[in-house]
């Protein structure tokens, strides 16, 4: 096993392009690291060039304490997992588990060895004579899984390993992987477009974007403190809702203003982002995510802080009821907000400039609770947990907590 460093590592194509952009990222020994982003962000392009099947323009990378730019890719002491499969659809799994080790000449007991612990791990021992034909997707995943494990590698590899499965089969699917590189302590980089996947996986989640690493930190730091709007917008499903807002003070006390809505923060939001002082006064981007808004009819005790919208969609999901409602407040429209959309494939979830000039309607998401009785074309009074909201500058969409940042 090794630790895998890029230091001021980029990848530059003929015509210019900066796929990976002065990427400096330290792998500790049996890591489990996410590489997340939207599409062509450069996470896979980061990751081909640790397998070496990228050229590294500029930088080094190290795997364990050699560094590795110019080693060939079958002497790096790596294994990579693929999206597609790649079995040998004429062999057994027996043999598709074994194939690498037999190409290097190992003998057969120690191939039978490695090839039955791996089969074991991965509750395959029933399948080892069948073809790859005869399996199911999860099953084929799970081979081509054992076959770098057997390899016994310094590091995993792992690229959209799971995008070819039903959605039921990669939940599973992911928890298996997970346990398994706990199991086997393996250094391991795992690449996925799923930021759901990224937060239940990884020790630690990278967050790309347009080459460049936006913010390495654990699940939940990314959850809790996105450094910048980009990062807020991308972790969490349903996405981070984003309003552009003013910091007024209101009979003493810091409000957001958004619109209609006025939302006074408590000394708990305050103590917890000092910067905000300095925005008094001054325009922000308010971010809620939807997991912090309630239906006020819910709340027992009564919700000091709201909002106040229409219903425009409801989703009953048994346990919750997700809520689409507008608000007469102007949506935050910034390259990143766009670039967030594109990608998550919205065309106008979030509004638009030329509903900014009519006055500002956003469309935000709620989880509520399951007996909300929200409902199409209703009025709805909507509880913000105020200990939970985000604040970005608008300018340089870095996020507000200390003030120096």
């Amino acid at each position: 096993m090794a630790g895998v460093t890029f230091q001021g590592v980029s990848k530059i194509y003929p015509d210019g392009t900066r796929a990976v952009n002065d990427l400096n990222l330290d792998i500790e020994d049996g890591e489990f690291l996410v590489l997340v982003g939207p599409s062509g962000c450069g996470k896979t392009t980061a990751l081909r060039m640790v397998a070496g099947l990228e050229d590294i323009s500029e930088g080094q990378l190290r795997i364990g304490e050699r560094v590795v730019n110019h080693v060939a890719s079958r002497d790096r002491d790596i294994a990579m997992v693929f999206q597609s499969y790649a079995l040998y659809p004429h062999l057994s799994v027996y043999d598709n588990i074994g194939f690498s080790l037999k190409l290097k000449k190992f003998d057969k007991k120690e191939i039978d060895r490695r090839v039955n612990e791996a089969a074991k791990l991965l509750g395959l021992d029933p399948y080892l004579d069948r073809k790859p034909r005869a399996l199911s997707g999860g099953q084929r995943q799970r081979v081509a899984m054992g076959r770098a494990i057997v390899r016994e590698p310094a590091a995993f590899l792992m690229d959209e390993p799971l995008s070819n499965l039903d959605a039921k089969l990669r939940v599973q699917t992911r928890a298996e992987i997970k346990k398994l590189q706990d199991d086997l302590g393996t250094t391991t980089i795992y690449v996925t477009h799923d930021q759901v996947e990224a937060m239940t996986m990884g020790d630690r989640v990278a967050v790309m974007r347009k080459g460049e690493l936006q913010q390495v930190d654990a699940p939940q730091e990314l959850y809790d403190r996105p450094v910048n709007l980009f990062v807020g917008g991308f972790i969490g499903s349903p996405a981070m809702n984003l309003v552009e807002a003013r910091l007024e003070r209101d009979g003493g006390e810091l409000a957001a203003v958004a619109g209609s809505q006025r939302i006074t923060l408590g000394e708990e939001t305050l103590s917890a982002r000092p910067g905000l002082k300095n925005y008094e006064g001054r325009g922000v981007i308010l971010g809620i995510r939807p997991e912090d808004l309630e239906d006020a009819e819910l709340e027992h005790e009564g919700a000091e802080q709201t909002l106040e919208g229409k219903v425009e969609l409801t989703e009953a999901l048994g346990s919750e009821v997700m809520a689409h409602f507008s608000i007469d407040a102007n949506p935050a429209i910034t390259d990143e907000v766009r670039e967030l959309q594109e990608d998550a494939g919205a065309d106008d979830a979030l509004g638009t400039p030329a509903q900014e000039e009519e006055g500002g309607r956003t469309i935000m998401v709620g989880r509520f609770g399951a007996r909300s009785k929200a409902a199409k074309d209703q009025r709805v009074r909507v509880a913000v947990d105020t200990r939970a909201l985000h604040f970005f500058d608008p300018e340089t969409g870095l996020g507000i907590y200390d003030g120096t940042e």
